[in-house]
């Protein structure tokens, strides 16, 4: 299985990128985030996700190892297939589609090419439970706990649980605050609005 490619960009087009990697030219599929970070000619690293079936081999390449936990993640909904996966992740990002599912957001979901309401309302009701864990994973974290700085969104869910409060309470009350605050709220003022939230 290939779990990473490292390479030069050969060329870039609307859902994939060629990759070059000692000569071999690998065609990776990717989310437009990931992209959106590549020009050609430059050197690049993806974290892949390999799928093999009866007529093809197909690679999926990811610019952080959070993306491509995500991209498993969505496809254990019934329905979501790999298109529908990189579609959703096109159009949220990781911390966006966490606070979606946090917040049971089906509409901000549903913004993704090919997912219709119902779809939306089966990823954010199945996923809901699952938002706590990744938000704590901290962005481009591996899978296993790793002892690293993680995002004040993450520190502030950990807060949370610490004193107590389940994990889907804790991550919509941070979503929620997330959301009223802005980008750039740091963990002391998010476990705060998250807090006075939650007394409302």
């Amino acid at each position: 299985m290939i779990g990473k490619l490292a390479g030069t960009v050969d060329s870039i087009a609307e859902d994939h990128v060629i990759l070059d990697v000692g000569g071999v030219g690998y065609l990776v599929q990717c989310p437009s985030s990931t992209l959106s970070r590549l020009s050609p000619g430059a050197h690049a690293s993806l974290m892949i996700e390999m799928k093999v079936s009866d007529d093809a081999i197909r690679l999926y390449g990811f610019a952080s190892v959070e993306e491509r936990e995500w991209f498993r993640l969505l496809q254990t909904v019934q329905s979501v297939g790999s298109k529908v996966a990189l579609a959703v992740l096109s159009t949220l990002s990781p911390r966006d589609l966490q606070r979606a599912l946090a917040l049971g957001d089906k509409a901000m979901i549903g913004r993704a090419p090919g997912v219709g309401p119902k779809l939306a309302l089966r990823i954010a009701t199945e996923l809901k439970d699952k938002a706590p864990a990744m938000m704590l994973r901290g962005e481009g974290e591996a899978a296993a706990p790793v002892a690293a700085p993680r995002g004040p969104e993450a520190d502030a869910v950990s807060a949370l649980l610490h004193l107590g409060y389940s994990d889907s309470a804790a991550a919509q009350a941070v979503a929620r605050a997330a959301q009223d605050l802005g980008d750039g709220a740091d963990t002391g003022v998010l476990i705060r609005e998250a807090l006075k939230g939650m007394g409302r």
